[in-house]
């Protein structure tokens, strides 16, 4: 399904919204575009028609004017069947009125010689004897017309107020119709990135995702709220305009019509051109956000290594190159923007001067000067939607390249998250002749094969990259296995969800995070199910609360992004706290004491004794000194398990892990020996 499709679907769940803001919208610029009909009307009835044949009657009438002691009224206010009197005209020539006392023959050219009124019309030429008129006589056969005027114009007045309130209502309809879309579609893309696989993280900066759920998002909205609103809009408008030019003048309304394909083929061209360059802009403006996310974050190394300058130059490169594709665009948009709208517009008013020029004004006019007037102010307003809809043409793609990179994140292969339930771990683990590669072809692991009982501690140690976290990686499904199995109580993990899997497991990283709000909120992570007395519990048994006593709000005080206020220490206390918070049977301790000093790794071990009871525990450990009481020690080089026993059973073997201890053992002394 392309994008625009997909744009469609979305709006499809608020199409009550939408019908409404259209109808609205529809209603409006109908009560809009009756405004040069009115005028017409106003001007060929009631303002011009004061030139129209006028017959004597035998009293005073609603609609007669009375001139000389009689009353005359005119030929269209006749009833039929009427008995009409002795005719008379009245002419206007140049400004001033006069009156014939007959029918005139023919129409055309008009001048006054002698006191005369002289028409002339293809060679023919006829004097009428003519009285001048007052400005009062002349008032005089205009004030049977003031009430019909007045009442148009209370028409169009209440016209414009209905419009006023139908385009309030439409827009505000309409507009928040498109929040809901954009508030639905930035629910989904967020919900779906917390599904996608953890592997995606892996090749993707944070700051363009981030980008793409802010800014991507951002021109979505624009382009629902302006880019449709508009477009809606104009169509509308232009129906209801061509509508009204073929009800004036069907060959002029006609030859508009050119207007449309020439607007369908701008739009294609433009898109053709504009497209490359917002895939351009969107694309740099979310290499800028990545970087100024990663330099934001490496600051301290930025500075400590004087990296500025080299980091500004990189900044200014990607700036100078969204500077120049935006300037591209911006050209693109000059040449097909206001420029274009005001040559066609004028190309319009030319046919519009041709047609009415050469056939219709003049002697003999079979055009009246309201339909003049109306075509006039039509193709005036014909222009104003155009230009609204050429004007969004550039927010149009820039819309439409960011919906392509939202629905590209979107399809990216997600979880299916599941609220089933399962029964707590006894906390059996065996692993079974796994190979795992992360790059096809250059394997991790290899053939690891342990089993971990119920409640034991089984500790990994190795060299850096020997493959101790992404036998973690596997238990706790981040990746999926391919080769080989992983059972947990003799259940082949494959077998559940992966939110099943994690209902009774808990870790703890080397780097640990913590979220924006309170020390409590970071253990509970709000979960309702984890009352303040176990958190408060669950700090106590790290040995946490000490420190946190000494905080001015206690559980309460807050923590900002990362928990920088805190030092490494706490913020691992913290992290283990929330662990174990959620009562695991299975607890992973992922290098989790890399980071503390030796008092707080004093009291960790020690709260470590009584809470891993019942529980088996996986510890990755570079401390060996921390793994001495653990039940298993497996040691890893390059993906293979090499040694395993315990802590004396492998001193006794004098291998890797012999050495290994005793290198660690002489550094502690060395360090120890200085101090």
């Amino acid at each position: 399904m392309n994008v625009g499709k997909r744009l469609f679907q979305y709006a499809l769940q608020y199409k009550k919204h939408f019908i409404l803001g259209l109808l609205m919208l529809t209603v409006a610029i109908t009560a809009e575009l009756t405004g040069p009909f009115i005028a017409k009307t106003m001007i060929d009835k009631h303002i011009l028609g004061i030139e129209k044949t006028w017959y004597k009657v035998d009293g005073e009438e609603k609609s007669a004017a009375k001139y000389e002691g009689n009353w005359y009224k005119r030929s269209d206010h006749f009833d039929p069947g009427e008995v009409k009197g002795k005719p008379i005209r009245v002419i206007q020539v140049k400004r001033d009125f006069y009156v014939i006392n007959q029918s005139i023959a023919f129409d055309g050219d008009r001048s006054i010689k002698s006191g005369k009124v002289v028409i002339s019309y293809k060679g023919k030429t006829k004097a009428y004897q003519a009285d001048k008129l007052s400005v009062s006589e002349t008032f005089g056969f205009y004030k049977p017309e003031v009430s019909g005027m007045l009442k148009l114009m209370m028409l169009y007045l209440g016209l414009l107020i209905l419009a006023a309130f139908f385009q309030y209502g439409q827009r505000y309809t309409l507009q928040r119709s498109s929040n809901l879309v954009i508030k639905k579609i930035r629910q989904d893309v967020f919900a779906h990135v917390q599904r996608v696989a953890i592997t995606y993280f892996d090749n993707q900066p944070a700051g363009k995702i981030v980008s793409r759920i802010t800014n991507d998002t951002e021109a979505i909205k624009e382009l629902f709220i302006n880019v449709l609103a508009n477009f809606f809009t104009g169509i509308i408008y232009l129906t209801g305009i061509f509508t009204a030019l073929f009800l004036l003048d069907v060959k002029l309304a006609a030859i508009c019509l050119v207007l449309l394909p020439i607007l369908v083929v701008w739009i294609v061209v433009y898109r053709k051109f504009a497209s490359h360059y917002n895939h351009k802009i969107r694309s740099t403006l979310s290499d800028i956000n990545g970087m100024i996310n990663e330099s934001i974050n490496g600051m301290p190394i930025i500075q400590a290594f004087k990296r500025q300058r080299e980091t500004t130059e990189e900044f200014e490169t990607m700036n100078k190159e969204y500077f120049t594709f935006q300037n591209k665009l911006l050209s693109l948009n000059g040449l097909t923007g206001h420029n274009l709208v005001l040559l066609l517009k004028n190309l319009a008013f030319m046919a519009f001067i041709w047609h009415f020029g050469g056939q219709s004004l003049g002697v003999g006019s079979v055009i009246s000067i309201g339909v003049l007037y109306a075509f006039v102010d039509y193709l005036n307003r014909m222009f104003h939607p155009v230009t609204g809809m050429v004007n969004q043409l550039a927010q149009l793609e820039q819309a439409l390249v960011s919906a392509e990179r939202v629905f590209v994140l979107m399809d990216e292969p997600g979880q299916t998250v599941t609220e089933n339930e399962i029964d707590r771990y006894k906390g059996n683990v065996e692993f079974r002749d796994i190979t795992f590669s992360y790059v096809e072809g250059e394997p991790v692991l290899k053939n690891i094969a342990f089993h971990a009982n119920q409640g034991e501690t089984v500790a990994l140690v190795g060299h850096t990259g020997s493959g101790k976290s992404s036998i973690m990686n596997l238990l706790f499904r981040f990746y999926d296995i391919k080769q080989g199995k992983i059972l947990i109580d003799g259940k082949d993990i494959m077998d559940l969800s992966k939110q099943e899997l994690r209902q009774h497991m808990g870790i703890v990283l080397q780097d640990p995070f913590l979220f924006t709000g309170t020390i409590a909120s970071n253990v509970s992570l709000d979960n309702p199910e984890i009352t303040r007395e176990q958190v408060e519990k669950a700090l106590t048994d790290v040995g946490a609360m000490p420190f946190i006593n000494n905080l001015p709000k206690g559980l309460d005080e807050p923590v900002i992004e990362k928990g920088s206020t805190l030092s490494s220490g706490q913020r691992q206390l913290i992290s283990f706290a929330r662990a174990l918070a959620y009562n695991p049977a299975i607890l992973i301790l992922d290098e989790a004491t890399a980071s503390i000093d030796t008092e707080t790794e004093a009291v960790i071990q020690d709260a470590l004794d009584v809470l891993k009871r019942g529980r088996t525990t996986f510890i990755i450990a570079h401390r060996l000194s921390t793994i001495k009481s653990a039940d298993q020690i497996l040691v890893l080089d390059r993906g293979m398990i090499v040694e395993r026993g315990d802590h004396n059973d492998l001193m006794e073997q004098k291998g890797r892990y012999y050495q290994m201890y005793q290198l660690q053992q002489g550094k502690t002394e060395k360090k120890r020996a200085v101090s």
